[in-house]
């Protein structure tokens, strides 16, 4: 007859249960079934053969985060000690008992205790796994950019009600200054157009920077077709109109933060594709980590995911790119070249991501240098000049990062022996 010992970790210790009197899993499993909400019944199935309690709170915490960072600790158990490992069939089920009875199970174990130790360990477990999260400052980026696209949508829309509502008073403010964020703060401004007058031409010049528009939207106003509006109706339009103005400003703020961050995050991503681009690459691969493990051919139709499962399906063209597409070197390449130069820039774009990701001291020398071979390329593909090899700018990039650590560290040393010699001696007693 086979035995089944189950391995159980708890927030209190290691346990090891057997299963006793059972044949195959597949048979046995009913019974399982029908004991695991009954102690008496359970008790019948499963017998505690060890209890190995942790001594303290922080070896709890070592022994959880070595079992959740092993995913296969069953093979290395069954590597180690020779024992087969097993968690399909009746496994789940006795387990799910244990869990359910656990307390009952150990001796000098109560239910209060059990939940302290839960509690307390999954508060310590929390704050490590948040503590050394390797991807916690990649999440502002991606929750940034996610903002920031938001935005744009919300800004476009609303700017667009604005002018539709405003038209209706004065339709000629549309001509003059299309803009949106500019239209906006005219109709905040304006209000009715009928009071607009000589004296009105300075601010109106403030805000939109050029006397020339401001002065034909005094001369429009005196003769304008539009509808008279209510008072009442001008105050809501006014109120709309300042929060468009707000939520732009608002906007603005959002992307020098969104640079700010990429520019400590992902310097040399985002000196060689920009913030936003780079911002998005990031936000589509979950965090700069899973990013720098993509291939350049993933990367580059990253994306594009739907059109190259079209693709596929059809056995039609695959897409050339996906969000490198907004980059600058997409467009200003030949349309021959959009697709080599796409594929050289995602090859790029992999060894600045993999830089940025798993170099201890952060700089944007790399990104510069790949940027320029980029721009060499694209000069290639015009010119036919033969831009220089890969190890090469890689080795300069390596000299000039080398030649900027060694002059900060003598500008410490000069700082730090200036400090020294200002240093005034304490009298002696």
């Amino acid at each position: 007859m086979s035995k089944l010992y189950v391995l159980y970790e708890h927030s209190a210790g290691f346990a090891l249960f057997r299963v006793t009197e059972f044949e195959e899993l597949a048979a046995f499993l009913p019974q399982v079934e029908e004991s695991v909400t009954d102690l008496q019944k359970f008790n019948s199935v499963v017998t505690l053969v060890a209890f190995q309690p942790f001594k303290s709170a922080v070896l709890a915490l070592e022994n959880i985060n070595a079992v959740s960072e092993d995913p296969k600790l069953g093979a290395a158990i069954s590597e180690a000690l020779e024992i087969p490992c097993s968690h399909t069939g009746a496994v789940p089920e006795v387990i799910r008992g244990i869990r359910h009875h656990f307390h009952s199970l150990i001796k000098g174990l109560t239910a209060k205790a059990c939940s302290v130790a839960q509690l307390g360990l999954g508060h310590s477990y929390s704050r490590a796994r948040v503590k050394f999260n390797v991807h916690r400052v990649d999440n502002m980026i991606i929750q940034s950019i996610a903002l920031l696209d938001q935005l744009d949508k919300d800004v476009n829309t609303f700017s667009m009600r604005i002018r539709e509502w405003y038209s209706y008073h004065f339709p000629e403010l549309v001509n003059i200054v299309p803009e949106n964020y500019l239209y906006s703060k005219c109709a905040e401004f304006i209000k009715d157009r009928k009071t607009l007058t000589d004296e009105s031409v300075e601010p109106l010049t403030d805000i939109l920077g050029d006397s020339e528009k401001a002065q034909a939207i005094i001369d429009a106003s005196k003769m304008s077709m539009g509808m008279d509006i209510s008072p009442v109706d001008l105050i809501n339009i006014q109120m709309f109109a300042s929060r468009v103005v707000a939520l732009s400003n608002y906007r603005k703020q959002i992307a020098e933060y969104l640079h700010t961050k990429m520019a400590s995050v992902a310097p040399n991503l985002t000196t060689l594709v920009g913030d936003q681009v780079g911002a998005r690459l990031i936000s589509k691969a979950g965090s700069l980590t899973s990013l720098a493990k993509y291939p350049a051919s993933t990367l580059q139709i990253l994306g594009a995911e739907k059109a190259l499962f079209r693709a596929l399906k059809t056995r039609s063209a695959t897409p050339k790119y996906g969000l490198l597409y907004h980059s600058s070197f997409i467009g200003r390449a030949g349309v021959k070249n959009k697709g080599r130069i796409s594929r050289y820039l995602a090859n790029k774009c992999s060894i600045a991501s993999r830089i940025d990701c798993f170099s201890e001291n952060l700089s944007s020398v790399f990104g510069e240098k790949l940027r320029q071979q980029v721009e060499d390329r694209l000069k290639f593909y015009e010119t036919g000049d033969i831009p220089m090899k890969n190890i090469d700018v890689m080795k300069q990039a390596i000299e000039e990062i080398t030649q900027q650590e060694d002059a900060s560290a003598k500008k410490k040393k000069k700082k730090k022996k200036k400090e020294q010699n200002n240093e005034v001696p304490m009298d002696e007693d």
